[in-house]
């Protein structure tokens, strides 16, 4: 006797790749009359991120040799004073701003920014430039920093787009070889991101104030990138004054309270073998910074906010003008 065929609920038959690098789900629901096949466009993050491997922050020759070659991609000397006549501080903070902004819109990965940070600030230490091409070295920097860094480069064409399109893309790779060879095409520099993870591992904290605390020292990090007086400190010491400032900024675990204070400074300093006076110099400096962008911030949201109480007090104030008799229009 055959089997009565009843509605049945859709199933999943397989899954596809579209030309978006979306997941395409394929259903079919089985009825009475003929199958029913349905498509269905699943978004999904097509990037693929490695975890990280235990094996290369366990070993202690992995942090010797970061230690022992990071002092050849720091500037030599303050360029300002020495090379550059026409570009100031500000003007390098202008710009980083600006190249911080970029990665956040694009949601780059967290080291494009310090990357490019440091083939501006090598880049600078060598070449005059002129104050015009600034924003197009930075904009380069920032192209070669994500080839190097991001799964998914930056093009050309956004980049362009975020200057307004004060660049051309012919501008940015004319640039991008002068800017190789200017660097003699060493681009596998060292960050203080690099030594996040060797410090971290030989805390003693909880996993979940180890997410915290690096999430703190990775945004101290990009902060330090903009400000130009930590352009000369080796990466080592901005990470462990950055990991410092962000323990010290969280309120204290109850089962680590001694490692507080002095006692975290030594152990911090002991990783990284820096002086413990220049490691406490280093995180008070960081600690100012992060005040007075607090402060920068809290009083650029105040004027936005009395700007807009302003402009509506003088629309209210116009309707208030309004006459209501049209006899005392005046034409």
């Amino acid at each position: 006797m055959p089997i009565r065929q009843q509605h049945l609920r859709p199933f999943c038959i397989g899954t596809a790749t579209c030309s978006w690098h979306c997941e395409v789900v394929i259903l079919v629901s089985i009825t009475e009359k003929s199958p029913n096949m349905e498509l269905f466009c699943l978004e999904k993050d097509a990037i693929m991120r490695a975890q990280r491997d235990p094996n290369i922050f366990c070993d202690e020759r992995v942090l010797q040799s970061l230690l022992t070659v990071e002092d050849r991609y720091v500037p030599q000397g303050p360029y300002f004073k020495r090379v550059q006549k026409d570009i100031q501080p500000f003007m390098r903070r202008m710009v980083a701003t600006w190249m911080l902004e970029v990665c956040e819109e694009e949601k780059c990965e967290e080291d494009v920014f310090p990357m490019a940070m440091n083939y501006l600030d090598r880049f600078l230490a060598a070449v005059p430039t002129r104050k015009c091409y600034l924003q197009l070295l930075g904009a380069v920097c920032l192209f070669l920093a994500s080839k190097l860094k991001a799964c998914q480069p930056l093009s050309a064409r956004k980049l362009c787009m975020y200057t307004d399109n004060s660049i051309t893309s012919q501008q940015l790779l004319e640039w991008e070889l002068v800017v190789l060879n200017k660097l003699k095409w060493n681009l596998a520099a060292i960050t203080p991101l690099d030594f996040i993870e060797h410090i971290l591992h030989k805390l003693p904290f909880p996993e979940d104030r180890v997410t915290l605390i690096r999430k703190h020292a990775q945004t101290f990090i990009a902060l330090c990138a903009t400000d130009h007086s930590f352009t000369m400190y080796p990466p080592s010491m901005i990470a462990t004054g950055c990991v410092g400032a962000a323990v010290c900024g969280l309120q204290p675990d109850q089962s680590n309270q001694n490692l507080w204070g002095d006692s975290l400074t030594e152990l911090l300093a002991k990783i990284t073998h820096t002086e413990v006076d220049c490691l406490k110099s280093c995180q008070e400096q960081i600690e100012q910074l992060l005040t007075n962008s607090l402060k920068e911030s809290q009083q650029q949201h105040q004027q936005q906010q009395e700007g807009k109480a302003s402009n509506k007090g003088m629309r209210s104030q116009n309707l208030s003008c309004t006459p209501t008799d049209v006899r005392d229009v005046n034409l």
